[in-house]
């Protein structure tokens, strides 16, 4: 793939970081859009969104400390290594991450309909994860499992490797790809239910239940090692994390369907 876009002898320009900056941006654009189309306060919609990418980029690396907390215990300065500061980090620590900051911002700012606010974050996640994805496959990151599949990618650049840790020369799943156009057509699906949906909140529960459901298949088409595990090793960090999702998500569908409901 295309690890960088260019090098000079002082600056190093990644793809994959380009790829997480226009995924950022593209979150944060739709979900103006949509706050702006609903006549919320800009300074409170732009407040949140600031809050919310703080949360995430703090709550993707807090995860992944976690899941390699015996190698940062043994090595403490790892922790401010420039391969540390330069990962994404977890996608369901960024999320956990968002999601607090999220909470915290509307104590702070009651006046703010929560749920309304929620829904319209729903499909720009899922746009920004359609981009970002995309530049974990450029970096060889994230990277799927051996097949001998028409459509597998093999990995050649010493930077995928070194990056991204991909195998050189073995044909994988590009199951970045497969997250990327599975998020893309959850945004679209996301875009239509906003028509139709019954009661505030079900957005962004569809969106986090479908997500999960989808990343707990994908996990097993993925071939990196540093996913962590859980339950000796019966599932990973984001599967089980997923599981805990999509339960809580069931469980707050049926109380906000009954509870809108009671109030119409």
């Amino acid at each position: 793939m295309h690890p960088r876009i260019f090098t000079t002898d002082f600056f190093v320009l990644h793809t994959f970081g380009v790829f997480l900056a226009a995924a950022y941006l593209a979150s944060l654009w739709w979900f103006l859009r949509g706050a702006k189309r609903k006549g919320l306060k800009s300074e409170n919609v732009a407040g949140l969104g600031l809050w919310v990418i703080i949360g995430a980029i703090i709550g993707a690396k807090a995860l992944m400390v976690i899941r390699f907390y015996h190698d940062y215990l043994a090595n403490p300065t790892d922790l401010w290594s420039l391969a540390t500061l330069q990962s994404a980090g977890d996608f369901y620590g960024g999320f956990i991450g968002a999601i607090l900051a999220a909470l915290i911002y509307f104590r702070r700012h009651p006046e703010m309909p929560a749920w309304i606010t929620a829904d319209l974050s729903a499909p720009a996640i899922a746009l920004g994860q359609a981009i970002g994805r995309i530049g974990c496959f450029m970096a060889g990151d994230d990277y799927g499992r051996p097949t001998d599949l028409p459509w597998a990618v093999t990995f050649h650049h010493p930077d995928a490797a070194d990056i991204g840790g991909a195998p050189l020369g073995i044909p994988l799943h590009p199951v970045q790809l497969y997250e990327s156009l599975t998020c893309l057509i959850l945004f679209f699906f996301l875009v239509r239910l906003e028509r139709y949906k019954r009661f505030n909140g079900e957005m962004i529960l569809a969106y986090s239940s479908l997500y999960a459901l989808a990343r707990y298949f994908l996990e097993f088409l993925r071939g990196d090692a540093d996913r962590g595990f859980v339950l000796g090793g019966w599932l990973s960090t984001s599967q089980a994390i997923a599981v805990i999702a999509l339960v809580a998500c069931i469980l707050l569908f049926k109380k906000l369907k009954r509870s809108q409901s009671l109030n119409l």
